[in-house]
């Protein structure tokens, strides 16, 4: 109260003086300032858009790598949650190993990457833009609602839901159409000649652009918990395995364990909403078989004439699949990280 009363009682030339002399003394400093200002701004620009580049291209190896290597068994979990009622050849191969036997034999081992060319073109953005999102979020939610030196649990669920909602929405028309040409057979069952066929076809005979997009519900309800809890649970298991084991980076083998369990664990919550995915992806390729109307209907449906299980077949051949899958993307984004930065370590122990 004191300086703001001493202020105000002095004189006005003195004012004036002060705010000519503050004025002559910043003004060739703030412009000598500004170009250099602008010129850090634009490099700081620079560097992230690099940086973003760099998680996207890791990110996008870990799918491709990833996918490629588990899709046999990728291709199987397909069938077995389309499948409603067994024809006389999965009556002789209700197994994993009886299916896989059965494919081998009726297409050869091609049979096991069908649909495959379309997952890598769909995984391929799909990874990368799920990865890159993700370190895009948590940089975001460390200031934001308030900053913060590191992310508790709930802030690593909400950046994986989001990085998985970017991703999905980004990519999905690729895995409408990969899902179609897993699940179509060969000579007379071949609906598909490829993948622009399958496009085209989607497009003049399912409604446009809306037929691309048949299932994205029950994805995003499905991929959004499924992501969080993936990322969340892979980190939490590695910070908890640094300090047990009191090392500043896991070994390989450990890190291909931490993502098989963070896979599995997330794929067995959000199983049945995968499986729901399927049957609606499938609706205008199998006539009345997957005519669900809604996300709910198709819910209520399979468990009133497929019972519970129904919502979980495919089970068997998925924890197969994922638990190898996200422990080969997992270390390929480190292992792609480090090596397009030079081995800086990006986002501190225990980060991706």
């Amino acid at each position: 109260m004191a300086s703001s009363a001493s202020a105000a009682a002095a004189p006005a030339s003195a004012v004036s003086t002060a705010a000519i002399v503050t004025a002559t003394s910043s003004s060739p400093s703030s412009s000598s300032s500004s170009p250099s200002a602008s010129s850090s701004g634009a490099a700081g620009t620079w560097d992230e858009t690099i940086k973003t580049g760099k998680f996207l291209i890791a990110g996008g190896v870990a799918g491709a790598v990833s996918r490629t290597c588990v899709s046999p068994l990728e291709r199987l979990k397909i069938l077995f949650q389309i499948k409603l009622t067994p024809t006389a050849a999965q009556e002789q191969a209700p197994t994993v190993w009886r299916s896989l036997v059965h494919i081998f034999k009726t297409e050869g081992l091609m049979g096991y990457f069908k649909g495959n060319g379309t997952n890598v073109i769909r995984m391929i953005p799909y990874s990368a833009v799920q990865f890159a999102a993700y370190e895009q979020y948590k940089k975001l939610l460390l200031t934001y609602p308030s900053p913060v030196d590191d992310l508790n649990t709930p802030r690593r669920l909400f950046a994986g839901a989001m990085a998985g909602i970017t991703s999905v929405c980004a990519t999905y028309p690729l895995d409408l159409i990969r899902t179609r040409l897993s699940a179509q057979g060969e000579g007379p069952d071949r609906k598909y000649k490829g993948i622009y066929d399958c496009l085209r076809t989607i497009l003049r005979e399912e409604g446009g652009a809306r037929g691309l997009f048949r299932g994205l519900s029950p994805t995003l309800m499905g991929v959004a918990p499924y992501v969080a809890l993936n990322f969340t649970v892979y980190e939490s298991i590695k910070r908890w395995l640094l300090d047990q084991m009191q090392v500043k980076e896991l070994s390989v083998p450990v890190r291909l364990l931490c993502g098989a369990l963070a896979g599995a664990t997330a794929q067995s919550i959000t199983y049945p909403f995968d499986v729901i995915r399927r049957r609606m992806q499938m609706k205008g390729c199998s006539g009345p078989s997957f005519a669900y109307t809604s996300t709910l209907n198709a819910f209520t449906t399979i468990i009133r004439v497929e019972g519970v299980r129904g919502l979980y077949k495919g089970m068997v051949p998925n924890c197969l699949k994922v638990a190898p899958s996200m422990s080969i993307s997992f270390v390929m984004y480190e292992f792609c990280k480090k090596l397009l930065f030079g081995g800086e370590v990006q986002g501190g122990r225990g980060a991706l």
